[in-house]
């Protein structure tokens, strides 16, 4: 057996640990060198929220209504899928812009079922809709947004970033628009994740009172920002989140997206204080304590990409109740097929 799939099977075998919201971490376990669990369950960064945190996140979703949200939802025909409808849905996101996503609903489905709505990690769009048969599977009709701009590092995407800023950043999205809050890439694309909670509510079988936001990386950043910005999310399920804790996830991280922030302030010199406090309005470890309905995060202990440090940053100080999974031996890849199997569980707990 070669060292690659030795590695490969250790790293599926994760140690699950669930943590109640009173009952963070009473273990020691083998994890990421950053820091230790007894340390990342008590984890709290004196982070400076901005005066007008509120303010801006009011303006910009006031801003993003005036234009309709004409959510159009076109079945697929040409599909080898049979037990789920597909549904080719576009709506209007940030700047009126077009945001395509794909829904599949399970075909036994007689009535409005819970809905999970998903967003999509760093550089990846909504592919084709065979790649998302989990959750209708499972029996919830399944919204996926795909993300502006992005589509073509790992799986294909269909929507144009119709608001780009234009401004010299790395290549990449995490510098876009920087040091100009309003012209950043993730205010256009937060609110997008906001739009996708509306766009739901008016898709057939869906419903609106038990909405769920889910996904990986920077799909767990939009999930807690929909969460956080938009008070029908009824659950989220934030994985190995992005965007939390920022700045101490950039002089952490060793591989991923933060290095692009990395770089763009090793050349940005006398723009790094300002572009610092842009971010603080997109840090999910600050936005995340105006969020309310339940969560279930999910932390892998050694995510080189996401350190646990910003997730547990953003995790304890969760504005609603909150359980934990933190998969000991995991990376990025975040407790995968045993991740959707707790999840799953979660949700029917709930329901049940």
């Amino acid at each position: 057996m070669s060292a690659w799939i030795r590695d490969r099977a250790v790293r599926r075998a994760a140690l699950v640990l669930e943590l109640p919201a009173q009952d963070i971490c009473t273990a020691e376990v083998a994890m990421f060198t950053e820091m230790p669990v007894s340390e990342l369950s008590q984890y709290r960064p004196d982070l400076a929220v901005p005066d007008d945190l509120d303010r801006f996140w009011q303006t910009t979703l006031a801003e993003v209504a005036e234009h309709p949200l004409d959510v159009v939802a076109e079945p697929v025909r040409d599909t080898p899928l049979r037990s789920v409808i597909v549904y080719d849905v576009t709506f209007s996101g940030f700047g009126g812009h077009r945001i395509s996503a794909w829904y599949l609903v399970p075909r036994q489905l007689d009535r409005p079922a819970p809905t999970v709505i998903e967003y999509i990690g760093y550089g990846g769009g909504r592919g084709l809709p065979q790649e998302w048969l989990f959750w209708s599977a499972a029996g919830y009709p399944h919204l996926i947004m795909d993300t502006r701009g992005q589509g073509s590092a790992w799986r294909s995407g269909d929507t144009v970033d119709g608001g780009s800023a234009g401004l010299p950043h790395v290549p990449g999205f995490l510098t876009d628009g920087l040091p100009d809050r309003d012209r950043y890439y993730y205010r256009r694309l937060f609110a997008d994740a906001v739009r996708a909670v509306d766009a739901a509510t008016e898709l057939p079988f869906c419903d609106p009172d038990r909405l769920v936001t889910t996904g990986i990386s920077q799909g767990g950043a939009l999930a807690l920002a929909a969460a956080s910005l938009h008070p029908n999310v009824a659950r989220t399920m934030p994985s190995v989140p992005f965007l939390c804790n920022i700045k101490r996830s950039a002089q952490v991280a060793t591989l991923g997206p933060y290095r692009e922030l990395v770089q763009w302030c090793e050349v940005q010199h006398t723009k790094v204080d300002a572009a610092f406090a842009t971010l603080a309005y997109f840090d999910l470890a600050i936005l995340a304590r105006s969020a309310r309905c339940p969560a279930l995060f999910g932390i892998s202990l050694r995510d080189e990409k996401c350190p646990p440090s910003g997730g547990y940053a953003c995790f304890n100080q969760y504005g609603g109740p909150k359980q934990m999974l933190a998969y000991e031996w995991n990376g990025h890849e975040g407790g995968e097929a045993f991740r959707l199997g707790h999840q799953a569980d979660w949700l029917a707990a709930w329901l049940a």
